[in-house]
């Protein structure tokens, strides 16, 4: 045997293990490519696409709110956001400082941040920025860097409505006030929108729409901001003179239920969130807050005593001598007024002689008579962090109790409310509901009005109401008169509870009055929280501020004089 012929048998042995080896990488390589082709084709496809075809989300805007005349009170502007993805530069602490000093953020934490987030594709850098600025960062080209379209909230009139329309976060959510109330429907609906991206993840083309952007709904709001900027000035200005822990005013619509103004101090600028420390300048105080209301309740419990029959206008009471004891309790006046008549126990705000009206009639007719004018209820706004205040059951009220209720103690109320009810005498005893919206035609028509004290009565009401503006007749709050214009209200000027009981040295001042008191348009509360100085009846301190505004609203909603003489003809012509 040829010794050559086992060295031949090996080496094609050896040849064709080879060609084999490589028939079998072949044909793996084919049923590889088959298989991609044809039983994972429509996979991969998807696959490919989602790393060039993205699905990017389309912003919507968030409805405008208005006044009732169509001024914007919030409005939605485009921005831009930045955000990286931190996969693609989580490993480039150089473009990260870069960007951090473009931004003006520090470097470090920015560094640290990207950091800790390595394994997610999606991180927020700085939000909100003017479109050109996010454009010039864009600019720069630096790997994993984007922009994102965005809407910011604008509040033109910042802090002069900024109680009542509130605000929205970041993500442009409401937070507070009307933002809040109404966010579902100033909401938009985000749309979704198909583009081809660069492997930078550029957008190199716009491919199709898949679902259009739905805008929020609008929202107009009852108040005319001429009268809210015109409220909000004068009430800042005793607010600071004052030197008062806290202050309110509300403007109502006497014919429509509608808030045409309401302001609150401290307030706040909605654009400066960041630097919020004290939570509570967020709050609507004419809503949220609720007080004693001290002798604008009289109003309602001489009301309630001309119901019952055992009292007439005319109806004659001793005050003197200016105190008297219930038990242990002591009633007094500021002043010993002698005797008066039922009218006049309004025009001189006596405790004595509502308090022996109170005990004469009792609780019973006077919770009542609260209670139907709105006292103790829901105004039916919707308004965040509404309070409906403490209206008592009276069961077994003692005759101490019974007598301070006639005068405004032992019950709360908001601002809100208490507007509410003096509308009631406002409308010839007519309850109805309040509204921050502007109502149409068809609510109007609607709208569900209850009469809640008889005509006679109210008139008879109104009229004493009208002597505590007027001098002549002595008056309490004579600096609440508007020229030219007849005016009918209250004053009020409440203890503040604290820690030991009532504050000797601390007040609440009120004045809540309608004009013109002839056929009443507006009703106008003003409430002075804890005024510092040597004056605190609501006289004094609530009640110029009343004179001011109303003067301003007869001016801006056209409303006629109703006191007219021949002199004063002459002036207004020449005005």
């Amino acid at each position: 045997m040829n010794r050559d012929e086992p060295q031949s048998f090996f080496q094609d042995w050896r040849l064709y293990l080879i060609l084999f080896c490589m028939a079998l990488c072949v044909g793996a390589i084919v049923w590889r490519v088959s298989t991609l082709q044809i039983l994972e084709r429509d996979f991969l496809q998807g696959e490919g696409d989602a790393r060039t075809i993205r699905t990017v989300p389309i912003a919507a805007h968030r409805g405008i709110i208005t006044d009732r005349n169509g001024e914007p009170l919030a409005v939605s502007t485009p921005v831009k956001s930045i955000w990286v993805n931190p996969q693609e530069i989580a490993g480039e602490p150089q473009s990260i400082t870069l960007l951090a000093e473009a931004l003006n953020l520090n470097s470090e934490v920015l560094i640290n941040t990207i950091k800790n987030n390595s394994s997610r594709e999606f991180l927020y850098v700085k939000r909100r920025l003017p479109p050109l600025e996010a454009e010039l960062i864009l600019a720069m080209d630096i790997d994993g860097v984007y922009t994102q379209q965005e809407y910011q909230r604008y509040y033109p009139q910042g802090e002069v409505t900024a109680h009542l329309v509130g605000i929205s976060n970041v993500d442009d959510v409401g937070q507070e006030g009307l933002e809040l109330t109404y966010d579902e429907w100033l909401r938009g609906v985000p749309g979704l929108r198909q583009v081809m991206k660069d492997p930078r993840g550029h957008i190199i083309e716009e491919l199709n729409t898949i679902q259009t952007a739905q805008p929020g709904k609008n929202l107009e709001l009852s108040i005319d901001f001429r009268l809210q900027n015109l409220a909000y000035r004068e009430l800042k200005a005793e607010f600071i003179k004052r030197r008062a822990k806290s202050a309110s005013i509300v403007v109502l619509d006497v014919d429509t239920g509608e808030v045409l103004a309401m302001a609150n101090q401290p307030s706040y600028n909605p654009h400066n969130k960041d630097t919020m420390t004290d939570f509570s300048v967020l709050r609507n105080r004419a809503v949220t807050d609720v007080f004693e209301p001290g002798s604008t309740v009289k109003a309602f419990t001489i009301a309630a005593a001309l119901e019952t029959g055992l009292f007439q206008p005319d109806t004659v009471i001793d005050t003197t001598p200016g105190w008297m004891m219930i038990g242990r309790d002591e009633v007094k006046d500021i002043f010993n007024y002698g005797v008066l008549d039922v009218g006049r126990v309004i025009t001189k705000s006596s405790n004595i002689g509502a308090s022996k009206i109170a005990l004469e009639i009792g609780a019973e007719p006077i919770r009542n008579m609260l209670e139907r004018v709105g006292f103790g209820q829901p105004t039916g706004t919707g308004f965040p962090g509404e309070r409906v205040g403490i209206l008592r059951n009276p069961g077994r009220w003692s005759r101490i109790e019974v007598a301070t209720l006639a005068y405004g103690y032992g019950l709360s109320t908001s601002a809100l409310q208490l507007a509410q009810a003096y509308a009631v005498l406002a409308d010839s005893g007519m309850k109805k509901p309040v509204s921050l919206l502007k109502l149409t035609a068809e609510e109007l028509a609607a709208q569900t009005r209850t009469s809640v004290i008889s005509k006679i009565i109210n008139s008879q009401v109104v009229a004493m109401l009208e002597t505590v503006v007027d001098s002549n007749r002595g008056g309490s709050a004579v600096e609440a008169n508007v020229p030219f214009y007849t005016v009918a209200g209250k004053t009020g000027t409440a203890h503040v509870v604290g820690e030991f009981g009532y504050e000797e040295n601390l007040h609440n001042s009120l004045f809540v009055g309608m004009a013109p008191a002839s056929n009443p348009e507006v009703v106008v509360v003003v409430v002075i929280n804890e005024p510092k100085g040597d004056e605190h009846y609501g006289g004094q301190v609530a009640a110029p501020v009343f004179s001011k505004v109303v003067a301003g609203a007869m001016r801006i909603l056209n409303i006629a004089p109703d006191i007219v003489k021949g002199n004063d003809l002459v002036e207004l012509t020449s005005l």
